[in-house]
């Protein structure tokens, strides 16, 4: 198999590896844990720590967005395909720029939690563009403390994932 071959075969299958772990969250009953509108645990996030330290930015950019395409044309909301393309695209980028900037003083726990900080930001900036209001944006002080819980666990996901392949 050639390289070309590898690396899209590679990327099909990261992304349905996270397609899957969006719609097994998305069936997990976390409101019932935490009563906040809009907190998930964010494991497709997994899939994208894995492209951020193993791929090159092309090819995570290509699985997080091919990703939420897919989750649009399942659920058909167009709110929801705003939502989390804003939110998977700045969580991809800071993801990136903190594991490049940060050198090694960041480990796989801290470029997830950073990831997931930018993920609420995103959403939050998404969400005042579509209602043309700033009141949604008192809501980010709850989601970013959401976001340090939420990232350690993905980033433990992660960093299981990068020892085992």
């Amino acid at each position: 198999m050639s390289g070309k071959t590898r690396d899209i075969t590679l990327c099909a299958v990261l992304t349905a590896a996270a397609l899957v772990l969006s719609l097994v969250e998305s069936a997990l009953p976390l409101q019932a844990l935490v009563p906040l509108p809009g907190v998930k645990l964010g494991l497709a996030n997994t899939v994208a720590l894995y492209a951020v330290y193993r791929l090159d930015a092309r090819q995570a950019f290509a699985i997080s967005l091919c990703r939420v395409l897919l989750l649009f044309f399942l659920s058909g909301s167009v709110t929801a395909l705003f939502m989390s393309l804003c939110g998977a695209l700045l969580s991809l980028c800071a993801m990136l720029a903190a594991r490049r900037l940060a050198r090694g003083a960041l480990s796989v726990l801290g470029v997830s939690v950073v990831g997931a900080a930018f993920h609420a930001i995103g959403q939050i900036l998404c969400a005042m563009a579509l209602t043309s209001g700033a009141a949604v944006f008192y809501y980010l002080p709850l989601l970013l403390l959401s976001a340090v819980p939420c990232g350690l666990l993905t980033g433990l996901c992660a960093a299981g994932l990068l020892k085992k392949l």
